[in-house]
């Protein structure tokens, strides 16, 4: 994300190190089991984004945290349904 990218939210800013670090695991995880747990975590996280008090519709930065949080919370939902299918 370049600077004129950078989404200027407090909440977004403060959430961002911990979804990627679980990204980051579930991306390095051996098996579905291991990354659908890694997964449901992950929602738990963007939950937090997608459920802001200080969400503005009107907002560049609110637009772009929801854009994002979202394309995560379906990724984390495939991963998660895959598990089911094992």
């Amino acid at each position: 994300m370049t600077e004129d990218e950078r989404i200027n939210c407090p909440i977004f800013q403060k959430q961002e190190p911990a979804i990627k670090e679980i990204t980051d695991r579930i991306n390095m995880a051996k098996t579905v089991v291991e990354k659908a747990r890694f997964a449901e975590k992950s929602q738990a996280e963007v939950n937090a984004l997608l459920s802001c008090e200080r969400y503005d519709k009107v907002s560049i930065d609110c637009k772009r945290c929801h854009f994002i949080a979202t394309l995560r919370k379906e990724t984390a939902n495939l991963i998660i349904n895959a598990k089911k299918l094992i």
